[in-house]
């Protein structure tokens, strides 16, 4: 078997004070944060088709990124030996999980019937490249978005013959991804949306969307798998508006269409930017609603208007995540998928070692961090403090639903005509308290 990585050894742990740039400096797998080791906490995922499939071409100019397990050709055969090349790189990066799409691994042929049996060739190959190494499949997806029959949209198409196609195209997906014992199954509206509402049925499309939801749900039942499905919100981009657009946008479309007991959220960083929201944003309001299921770990650029998928390196943001993610009790069948690409100029395949690397410390500072701030209370106690009016008295009566307006009126008129004084939200206290951790 070729090693297409000969210059890298197992990435291992070795402390801050290491000068080594192939070594983790804070991401230790067994140490223990909280009771649970590191690994566990954070379920790191390489994104197969950032990492193998993105050559770095951009709206200006052609690929550059080295592949030297690449031929250049679209068949199966060189499908098969980037397989190989693939789980090399998450050996000896020392992850436990991947993600895909059903197009990354496998190439599409002229019929879906050949196209299967490409996808089926490469699975088995993918089961036995887990076997070996152990590294396991955090979720799979269709890719719904890329070829030209999509680009009215896949569930959401103005044609019923391209729901169709979509509808059997997820069907294999669920079926590999369920063969490969993948722990999540991901939607991402890619083409969801619409360029012009002049040509645009919105509550046909809409219900259209929910229709081929309730479809997989049931499918999935039948076949017995028994992953998590998750949708994934993006505002814009491709088209000018995604029905998918903010976590909030899922969730109405999901009550309404009664989908909150089968779906949950796989949340992005950089979706976030999109939407005009940051990253915390989006988690909070995911975990309040209780639907977070998965994050994909990236960063956007605040000057620039699309989908950058750069690596997460900032501390602040990567705290603020694992004190939401701690917050809900942790991931369950989800993880921090590296949905990020390395820089056009970053061509050469160890470059791929340095961006996860840089990701992974990031997130296991951000994680330290957190548990160090959960451990000393200071935030939950100024939490409990400024809502303290809320535990007692009208407040609890309120929270109860035990009185309306007219009592309430009386509680004020019996004070004399006016609310208690507020108290300072203190801000800048709080980010002086963060900085301090942040260090």
């Amino acid at each position: 078997m070729s090693e297409w990585f000969p210059e890298v050894s197992k990435i291992e742990y070795e402390g801050p004070d290491s000068q080594n740039p192939l070594s983790f400096k804070h991401y230790n797998p067994s140490e223990q944060i909280e009771g649970k080791a590191m690994r566990d906490h954070l379920r790191f995922s390489v994104a197969y088709w950032h990492s193998f499939r993105n050559g770095g071409a951009d709206q200006f100019g052609v690929a550059t990124r080295r592949f030297p397990w690449d031929d250049g050709s679209a068949g199966l055969q060189n499908a098969i030996t980037r397989v190989r090349a693939a789980f090399e790189f998450f050996e000896k990066l020392g992850v436990d999980y991947y993600c895909f799409h059903d197009r990354d691994v496998a190439p599409e042929a002229d019929s879906l019937t050949e196209t299967n049996k490409n996808l089926d060739a490469v699975v088995k190959v993918l089961k036995e490249e887990q076997q070996r190494t152990g590294v396991k499949l955090l979720w799979g997806t269709a890719c719904l978005f890329a070829h030209p029959r999509y680009m009215h949209g896949a569930a959401t198409s103005c044609n019923a013959d391209v729901f169709a196609f979509a509808a059997a195209q997820v069907k294999k997906a669920i079926e590999v991804t369920h063969e490969l014992d993948g722990e999540g199954y991901t939607f991402w509206g890619g083409r969801e949306g619409y360029k012009s509402l002049l040509n645009t049925d919105m509550r046909r499309e809409l219900d259209h969307l929910g229709a081929f939801l309730h479809m997989a749900v049931d499918y999935k039942k039948k076949v017995g798998f028994g992953g998590q499905f998750y949708i994934e919100p993006k505002p814009m981009e491709p088209t000018k508006h995604q029905y998918d657009s903010d976590a909030a946008a899922c969730f109405a479309f999901l009550q309404k269409y009664e989908l909150v007991d089968h779906l949950k959220l796989n949340i992005e960083a950089n979706h976030a930017t999109l939407a005009g929201h940051t990253f915390i944003h989006e988690l909070e309001f995911a975990v309040a609603n209780d639907i977070l299921g998965s994050v994909d770990a990236n960063r956007g650029d605040l000057l620039l208007g699309w989908d950058t998928d750069q690596f997460p390196t900032d501390l602040y943001d990567t705290t603020y995540a694992m004190l939401s993610i701690m917050k809900a009790g942790g991931f369950v069948t989800g993880g921090l998928n590296f949905d990020a690409h390395v820089a056009r100029e970053s061509f050469e395949p160890i470059d791929l070692f340095h961006a996860h690397i840089g990701g992974m410390d990031a997130f296991a500072r951000g994680l330290k961090i957190a548990a160090a701030i959960r451990k000393d209370g200071i935030f939950d106690g100024f939490l409990k403090s400024r809502y303290a009016s809320w535990d007692g008295g009208i407040g609890a009566k309120i929270e109860a639903g035990s009185v309306g307006f007219e009592e309430l009126e009386r509680y004020i008129i019996g004070k004399g005509g006016e609310a208690a004084p507020n108290e300072s939200g203190r801000v800048e206290m709080l980010e002086n308290y963060i900085n301090e951790y942040v260090r």
